[in-house]
């Protein structure tokens, strides 16, 4: 059973349209939330001002609405949250954790060519640190900012959350020491150069903000939570428990993405399926009304 006092929140991109994963993760969220007596958010991640269009924020809200969801407005952006992520930003370089990279995708994956480079953290490989060291007053307006993950670490002790979905072993509190954490990790992107910030960051501090307690979202990101815990630690924010739900997935077992148009939930929906349907497509019940 959720705590009391829950809020969650469904915080997708208007990048593409909805498809059977969102519905499962929505409506997930929003029977969590019914059963607490609590909040159901919507927020609106578009940071990526140049994939993200006004025809898919409208329709995914008419989607959630069809399937029977509902949340406070206005709904926050994270488009008109840059100076709080500056903010962020600027209190973790301050305490002398961020530096300038100007490495390529190309330059990143010569350097990972080496055979002891195998690990797998929260955005792929785990970056070698080519730039590490660079000061932030070198820092040019096409760098990504990097977390200098081992000095971060150092500063913090056990990072600990506690699990409610049980994707990766019984509910219960998971707990990673920081130097293993920096190990698998690496150097992650805090600002990318295009957007001002990242997934990693925005959403950190967007929970935060919006006294999120329990965050709803796939298995898929187990792997970036130990990562957001130590911001957490870091900016000296609240965390939330974390309930990652299983992942819906296609015929050949590969999870669903915006270009499964063929799963799409406007595309159910023109064939004439019902929100019930579409519950039962994915293993739940349809939200009473």
């Amino acid at each position: 059973m959720p705590p009391e006092g829950y809020v969650t929140r469904f915080a997708p991109s208007p990048t593409g349209p909805l498809h059977l994963g969102h519905a499962f993760s929505a409506l997930t969220a929003f029977a969590r939330a019914r059963a607490a007596g609590g909040t159901f958010l919507l927020r609106i991640e578009d940071i990526d001002r140049g994939r993200c269009r006004p025809a898919w924020e409208a329709a995914l809200k008419d989607d959630l609405r069809w399937l029977g969801l509902s949340w406070p407005e206005p709904v926050l952006r994270q488009s008109g949250r840059l100076p709080a992520y500056r903010a962020a930003l600027d209190r973790l370089a301050a305490m002398g954790l961020l530096y300038p990279c100007r490495c390529t995708r190309g330059d990143i994956r010569a350097a990972l060519s080496a055979p002891q480079e195998g690990a797998e953290g929260p955005d792929g490989p785990p970056y070698p640190g080519t730039c590490r060291g660079r000061p932030m007053a070198e820092a040019g307006a096409t760098d990504a900012l990097r977390l200098d993950i081992a000095q971060a670490a150092a500063l913090t002790g056990p990072l600990t959350y506690l699990e409610t979905g049980g994707e990766d072993g019984p509910p219960g509190p998971r707990c990673e020491a920081p130097a293993a954490l920096a190990a698998r990790a690496g150097d992650v992107v805090l600002a990318r150069r295009d957007l001002g910030t990242s997934y990693h960051l925005a959403v950190v501090v967007d929970d935060a903000a919006q006294g999120v307690t329990e965050v709803v979202r796939g298995a898929d990101l187990i792997g970036a939570t130990m990562l957001h815990v130590l911001l957490q630690k870091l900016l000296q924010l609240r965390t939330p428990s974390y309930h990652h739900h299983r992942l819906i997935r296609d015929a050949a077992g590969r999870r669903l993405a915006k270009r499964d148009d063929a799963r799409a939930l406007a595309r159910y929906r023109a064939e004439g399926a019902r929100p019930a349907d579409i519950a039962a497509m994915v293993g739940l019940r349809p939200p009473a009304a």
